[in-house]
């Protein structure tokens, strides 16, 4: 990991936290937003990827080579800290726990996935509550819709990729069909919304 600046907290208790996920069409999605941010985007990242249980990393490395920003895969009660992204292990849910540590567990899966974007964004509202920018991807499940009415409800950001730009557009027009998403957004401005909520946030 990259040193922290001295003025910087380790976590991001005074700004805010981006917990995104995706499936089937998110590969490219997590792409095209990532490249979009700065290397000064300071607030942390938590992602899900619906992935094969035997991906080794290899999704990790690829948005490695994609972002200018720290692309980690984090152990078991690592701290989150400002300007990391986080990708959730293969057959491992990946949660934000309270005192701002990363939780990863094998519990039965969820929508038959694990990792989870439920999972993920449900502990990110207990956790953190109206300091959550949620975003959900493309993908071909309803997973996600659950977390997102959790964010919402806990006060956070919700965000949705416009079902016309998905290449599977089922997992955001479920969510968006919650009630509960407060921006829909084509993939080629969430990277742009998210440098604008970083500013505001005091994470830039």
């Amino acid at each position: 990991m990259r040193p922290l600046q001295a003025h910087q907290p380790a976590y991001a208790v005074h700004g805010a936290t981006v917990v995104m996920g995706g499936s089937a069409g998110g590969f490219a999605a997590f792409t095209a937003i990532l490249a979009a941010l700065p290397p000064d985007f300071a607030l942390p990242i938590l992602l899900v990827q619906h992935l094969h249980p035997n991906d080794e990393g290899a999704f990790a490395l690829h948005l490695a080579g994609a972002t200018k920003l720290p692309v980690i895969e984090p152990c078991d009660k690592e701290r989150i800290e400002r300007g990391q992204v986080y990708t959730a292990p293969a057959d491992y849910h990946m949660l934000v726990e309270r005192n701002g540590t990363i939780a990863l567990s094998t519990e039965e899966k969820v929508h038959w996935s694990r990792p989870s974007i439920d999972v993920l964004f449900e502990s990110a509202a207990r956790a953190l509550g109206e300091r959550v920018i949620a975003v959900l991807l493309s993908g071909a499940s309803v997973d996600g819709a659950a977390g997102i009415r959790a964010v919402k409800a806990a006060g956070g950001l919700t965000i949705a990729q416009d079902p016309a730009t998905a290449e599977y557009p089922l997992m955001p027009r479920a969510a968006i069909d919650t009630g509960a998403v407060d921006e829909v957004l084509p993939v080629e401005e969430i990277g742009r919304r998210l440098v604008e909520l970083g500013r505001r946030s005091g994470g830039m």
